[in-house]
């Protein structure tokens, strides 16, 4: 039997279902990442568990979110972090070493391994041939805890790449000509697998730029082969002993098939306010650019940064323009001063912030009102930048160095001479910003800040339910809607009553407080719901407000798993049409049965709607149980 690189690296991690499209599949996981932002949340209910030690090969806690220590909260989740860490036998990895996905990357990414990570980009490992899947916390934490993870079997879609990039464009303008052919709900239940003549003159960093901006697709993940390029970058990294061959066998057959052609790929530039929102650079020249931020997990490699560099070297910045560079790790920034880049840099009048993602999670660093700011990141969603007038723009490090110099909008070909940067033969390496496990932590205190709260549990399904209509909302929402980021909300995530006050803040600020006072209820949503990141806070906060089902067009997988492991029902419309029919306050009366009929009384209408589940059958025990939380609970007692 033939079978392309998805299916050689699920099949080899299959410990329930059949690798039958849509059908529930559960595969071991060998690696699992947290990052600060969700991690401190995954692992109260990893506490919560009672398990002894992490089961996996490998799981580590980056902190690279929430570094901003305007108050004590952050620097209390820290030690907390560190304090897990060091009972349950993980690797840690302090404030200042980097971002995770970068990082990863770097130093424990292997192909043919399956990475798990409570981040919505932790697809990036897939760069390296790894199968790397974003998830809530609670699904890493049950990971940790040595159980499956479950999901549908994806669609395998073939990405041939055939040509080469001409210069001046970018891996960066690969994954924006996707999403402009596809949207941000064209990946949703796919893997993306790269293959093609043209993948041979991608590097690894650009390869994973790739991958973690397959996310914005809505993506279950995406993969490169493990080829020489791979062997080549693992070597450097002094890891060439993890390598492993991995690519597709001859006749290995896909779902689809999309052709990209890289000689005829121009510059690209994704618009306010979806990565979606794609157009070539060329049709918006000339805009004014107050602020250009380089970094972030999709672009902050050692050879982005050397090309911003080398374009830099001898120039000044623009005087109408903010520059900022966020290095992507402890070691690209060391041997970014190694190598004489960062005196480029920073003669130019670039400002070096943190080795962490800073302002892509709104964290610092927010443009001006109604300011144009030109990013190398991988979302743009409205009021994400911490400035809800601003309008945001992706774009590769070309675009948007060529940005700072010019204070418009430029199409890159205009600067001369394209910069040849190499991929270094060996990458400096120094890991001791890494704490790891050394001994048994069985009488090691967990250390607790006063804004650490217990997990809140949801009790067991009722049935019927019935409940007022407390939100209506449009497509598209994004978890950043529902729940959002930035230095004044992400210090309380570890607070579920506090943060649960901000849930749709941006929407409607009412929500929590009518929330509460109707004893909960509904939300209508409309298609791609819940889309973006993978903060199980979109789900636990509204299910702390008594949230008992979402009714929607379609939803976002990593949104739609979340809210089962907090017993919210997810249920879409029959018919779509339907969502026309509801109003904001009517009251509903939703009969669950057996899931096999579910019917929706419209009681202020005097209407009944079908409704579909589009749950399989561990789901439905889980949303039985009150959640996930509940189930294993109960399944350890038994």
């Amino acid at each position: 039997m033939t079978y392309n690189v998805s299916e050689k690296i699920i099949s080899s991690h299959l410990v329930e279902g059949e690798m039958q499209s849509q059908s529930l599949i559960g595969i071991r996981i060998d690696q699992t990442l947290t990052q600060d932002a969700t991690g401190t949340l995954a692992y109260l209910q990893f506490e919560a568990m009672g398990v002894s030690n992490v089961k996996t090969e490998l799981s580590v806690s980056y902190v690279d979110h929430n570094t901003l220590q305007t108050s004590f909260e952050n620097a209390d989740d820290h030690v907390y972090l560190q304090s897990v860490a060091k009972k349950y036998g993980l690797v840690f990895s302090r404030p200042g070493n980097g971002i995770c996905h970068q990082l990863h990357l770097e130093r424990f990414g292997i192909p043919g391994k399956t990475l798990l990570g409570s981040d919505s980009h932790t697809p990036t490992g897939g760069g390296i041939g790894m199968i790397s899947m974003g998830a809530g916390g609670l699904d890493v934490a049950l990971a940790m805890a040595g159980e499956p993870f479950y999901l549908k079997m994806p669609n395998i879609v073939e990405v041939c790449l055939d040509g080469q990039l001409s210069e001046w464009t970018s891996a960066k303008d690969v994954i924006l000509e996707l999403l402009r052919r596809l949207s941000v709900k064209g990946g949703v239940n796919k893997i993306f697998e790269f293959t093609g003549k043209g993948i041979e003159g991608l590097s690894v960093p650009e390869r994973a730029t790739i991958t973690n901006m397959g996310t914005e697709l809505g993506a279950t993940t995406s993969v490169f082969p493990s080829d020489k390029i791979t062997k080549k970058f693992m070597k450097s990294e002094g890891r060439g002993n993890q390598w492993q061959r991995i690519e597709a066998d001859k006749g290995a057959e896909y779902s689809d098939t999309i052709s990209i052609d890289l000689d005829k790929l121009e510059p690209m530039i994704a618009k306010p306010h979806m990565p979606d929102n794609v157009v070539k650079i060329s049709e918006i020249e000339g805009t004014k650019v107050s602020q250009v931020a380089i970094g972030s997990c999709t672009n902050s490699s050692y050879k982005d940064l050397a090309l911003v560099s080398e374009v830099l070297k001898g120039k000044t910045v623009h005087p109408n323009v903010s520059l900022v560079v966020s290095p992507g790790s402890k070691q690209v920034l060391s041997m970014i001063v190694k190598d004489g880049h960062l005196k480029n840099i920073v003669d130019a009048g670039g400002r070096i912030l943190e080795c962490t993602c800073g302002p892509c999670i709104g964290m610092g660093q927010a443009p001006t009102s109604e300011g144009t700011s030109l990013r190398t990141f991988n979302r743009n969603f409205k009021g994400r930048s911490g400035t809800k007038d601003a309008d945001i723009y992706l774009v590769s490090p070309e675009v948007a160095v060529a940005a700072a110099l010019y204070g418009v909008i430029t199409d890159p070909r205009k600067l001369g001479k394209y910069p040849k940067v190499e991929m270094p033969e060996k990458f400096e390496i120094n890991d001791n910003m890494f704490i790891f496990p050394t001994e048994s932590g069985k009488d090691v205190e967990v250390i607790r800040g006063p804004n650490i709260k217990p997990v809140p549990r949801n009790e067991s399904l009722k049935d019927p339910l019935s409940g007022s209509v407390l939100l209506k909302t449009g497509d598209n929402i994004t978890t950043d809607d529902i729940m959002p980021a930035g230095a004044k909300i992400l210090p309380l995530r570890s607070n579920i009553p506090k943060i649960s006050e901000y849930t749709f803040e941006r929407i409607d600020k009412d929500f929590p407080s009518r929330a509460k006072a109707k004893g909960g209820g509904f939300i209508i949503g409309g298609s791609n719901y819940g889309q973006g990141s993978s903060r199980e806070h979109a789900a636990i906060a509204p299910m702390f407000l008594g949230v008992k089902a979402v009714i929607a067009k379609s939803f976002a997988r990593i949104h739609h798993a979340n809210l089962v492991n907090f017993g919210i029902v997810p249920l879409t419309f029959s018919d779509e049409k339907d969502y026309d029919r509801i109003d904001f306050g009517d009251e509903l009366v939703i009969e669950i049965g057996d899931f096999s009929n579910i019917i929706c009384n419209n009681t202020t209408k005097k209407e009944s709607y079908k409704l579909n589940k589009n749950l399989l059958g561990r789901d439905l025990e889980l949303l039985k149980a009150g959640g996930a939380l509940n189930y294993v609970y109960n399944k350890m007692r038994r």
